[in-house]
């Protein structure tokens, strides 16, 4: 699935779409360069499920919870992973097999950990409001 997103005003709706089109897949993974706006689809992704305090980026603590209208979220970035060998002592099992909805910024860091049923979201920045977004479940 192809969503084109032209302000930040549009984010609603393409939250709504991917959930929709998500195959009853829980774990998300977020590609795109940094500056993308990964961390604020996740933000219009938790408004979509129902999450009222306000999402923010998980930097520096790696992973926020939420709790959403039916489930816990868990919003995991990680960017500042030295190695895999990190993910796996804060217990990421725990985490992406919860029956949560987990969104992973920087999976590109943790490849042999990743689940085998998933959705790839790539964000493509097009000009400084427009974005490309692409959904693929496995």
């Amino acid at each position: 699935m192809q969503l084109s997103v032209n302000s930040t005003s549009q984010l609603p709706q393409a939250a709504e779409a991917i959930l929709a089109n998500s195959a009853g897949n829980k774990i998300f993974l977020f590609y795109g360069e940094m500056g993308a706006g990964k961390t604020t689809l996740i933000k219009a992704l938790c408004e979509e499920l129902g999450v009222t305090e306000q999402a923010t980026s998980p930097t520096f603590s790696i992973v926020n919870e939420y709790t959403g209208r039916d489930s816990r979220i868990f919003h995991f970035d990680f960017y500042r992973l030295k190695n895999q060998t990190e993910a796996l002592d804060m217990g990421y099992e725990e985490y992406f097999y919860s029956d949560a909805y987990c969104f992973i910024e920087w999976p590109e860091k943790i490849p042999d950990l990743l689940p085998n049923r998933y959705t790839n979201i790539r964000i493509r920045v097009l000009d400084s409001t427009s974005r490309s977004i692409s959904m693929e479940n496995f």
